[in-house]
């Protein structure tokens, strides 16, 4: 059996090596007013996801006023629209 010397070779791999030492840390970045999101901004969007629900369930259930109309419909796919649309500036 040959005798090694004492001095360990730096770990590059494996569980318990340095992030910082892999590169694997990234750094944050400043968040531009442009991309800022303001809290009400999620409260919006869920409430025309349920408007919008709602509106067409109702449609067809003919718990409206004026029966079952295709302007009802109509109401509750563009709310469902906005709100798709609203989602996506959302991060």
């Amino acid at each position: 059996m040959a005798v090694g010397g004492s001095k360990k070779a730096a770990k590059t791999v494996g569980r318990y090596v340095d992030p910082a030492s892999r590169g694997r840390i990234t750094k944050k970045r400043q968040v531009t007013v442009e991309e800022r999101v303001e809290g009400w901004l999620g409260w919006v969007v869920v409430d025309l996801l349920i408007f919008g629900v709602a509106l067409i369930v109702m449609n067809y259930l003919s718990a409206l006023p004026g029966a079952a109309s295709p302007w009802y419909l109509l109401g509750g796919l563009v709310s469902l629209f906005v709100a798709f649309g609203l989602a996506t500036k959302w991060r």
